[in-house]
């Protein structure tokens, strides 16, 4: 069973540490009490989705041999309107570089979303999980 360990520390900041000893720092904007010292926890969980999918995807690619040279993601999500204002839409946008092929670029995306990305898999249940990717020349 995975775990963390969150300690509220002053205002609205918490940190949180992983089983592998690993913190982050969250907290919020001033004007709801915090110091604004870190991301708020709802976008912990894009950058969640994104670090998960993108360790994936880049493995992936490794293993096809496809060579690249910048690899990044922007992560966008809409949340209901009402609490608990859960994530209904999330966007992932990969973006690579180098001489990808296309087909195995989609090939990874599927596979990390599909199969082996638990985080992705765990936010299914209630928000759509969609992608787009741009392949751009070497810079």
């Amino acid at each position: 069973m995975a775990s963390a360990t969150v300690r509220f520390v002053d205002g609205m900041q918490f940190v949180g540490t992983s089983e592998s000893g690993h913190a982050v720092v969250m907290d919020t904007t001033e004007d709801v009490g915090g110091h604004d010292t870190g991301p708020r926890p709802t976008e912990m969980v894009l950058i969640a989705l994104g670090g998960c999918t993108g360790m994936d995807v880049v493995s992936i690619l490794r293993k096809m041999q496809v060579k690249f040279t910048r690899f990044e993601m922007e992560i966008h999500g809409d949340r209901a309107a009402e609490h608990p204002k859960y994530f209904t839409k999330i966007k992932v946008i990969y973006k690579v570089w180098g001489d990808v092929p296309e087909e195995k670029l989609k090939k990874a995306i599927d596979l990390s979303l599909e199969k082996y990305c638990s985080v992705s898999n765990s936010l299914k249940p209630r928000a759509e999980v969609s992608y787009t990717y741009q392949i751009n020349p070497t810079v």
